[in-house]
């Protein structure tokens, strides 16, 4: 049986918020198997449990903030990716404010987190979501036009390209497709960082986000070049951040997806755009578990190994 996966211990975490700036604090807890991953809101008078799902997304600017009532937690995107990535799927997220911390822009914080708690094996099926009928989403036209969509594929498989008219972002890689079965999440994707541009920090700051930003966790550019002394940790690390994004945004269905997610210059918004369309028709996914592991596409059923 390919089973569900949950965390062997507790773990913690210190950061700040990208956008908010502020200090928060993270205990990553085993769950029982269904639970699903929950983020709670532990500074709360009463604290409230938001679980993940498609429909929790509440805002979708700059990041995917999930909510539940009042409660939110914005710029969990990172986190799900690595979740994705581990194949994780019951964990309880303990947050003491409103934003996961940025830690240093990419997902490899997470990943060494969760590694570092261990990962175990629980004994039921893992569920996934397999896509049966292609579902897309587009929006804009001509050169302002982007898109997404979701095709049948057993496995899981990325692929992306973006478009940024911008001489740094032109001179790296445009277009990458990442395979679960075949290439390694951590060594391929988790270290990609988010990225900026100088010129639209100083508007994000006026409307209070972009608070906690700087060279230690995210790529900068003015308008030529990159302005981190380090340079970049892939030589198409911009496309492969929104390919970690995406990993994540998509791990917000609450289920693994066994199907091929392409994209042009997508986003938050497009991307849990695209989970509600596909949710909008049952008849183009069915949910299925692996009795036996050595029928479940390549790449799943062994676990992550530690760096």
């Amino acid at each position: 049986m390919l089973a569900q996966r949950t965390l062997k211990s507790l773990t913690k975490a210190v950061g700040v918020g990208l956008h908010s700036g502020q200090r928060v604090e993270l205990t990553l807890r085993p769950a029982a198997p269904d639970t699903g991953i929950v983020f709670r809101r532990v500074d709360l008078p009463q604290p409230v449990d938001i679980p993940i799902s498609a429909l929790a997304v509440t805002d979708t600017r700059l990041a995917s903030t999930i909510s539940n009532g009042h409660a939110k937690v914005f710029t969990v995107e990172h986190l799900m990716s690595a979740c994705a990535g581990l194949g994780l799927d019951n964990m309880y997220v303990d947050i003491t404010a409103e934003e996961v911390p940025i830690l240093d822009g990419s997902a490899s914080s997470f990943v060494f987190l969760l590694q570092s708690a261990g990962i175990e094996l629980q004994n039921v099926p893992k569920r996934f979501v397999r896509v049966l009928k292609t579902v897309e989403v587009r929006e804009g036209e001509g050169p302002s036009a982007k898109w997404a969509h979701l095709a049948p594929y057993e496995g899981y498989k990325l692929s992306f390209e973006i478009d940024f008219d911008h001489p740094a972002v032109d001179s790296t890689g445009q277009r990458v497709e990442f395979d679960m079965s075949s290439g390694s999440y951590t060594r391929d994707i988790a270290r990609a960082r988010t990225f900026g541009f100088t010129k639209d920090v100083e508007m994000m700051r006026a409307n209070g986000l972009a608070m906690g930003g700087g060279l230690d966790n995210a790529i900068v550019m003015d308008d030529y070049k990159v302005l981190n002394s380090d340079g970049l940790r892939y030589n198409d690390e911009f496309v492969k951040h929104k390919i970690l994004d995406a990993m994540g945004d998509l791990h917000l269905l609450g289920k693994p997806l066994l199907a091929a997610y392409s994209a042009f210059r997508s986003g938050h918004a497009l991307n849990n755009k695209l989970l509600r369309e596909l949710l909008a028709h049952p008849e183009a996914y069915e949910v299925v578990t692996f009795d036996d592991e050595k029928l479940a596409p390549q790449g799943f059923a062994t676990l992550a190994p530690a760096w």
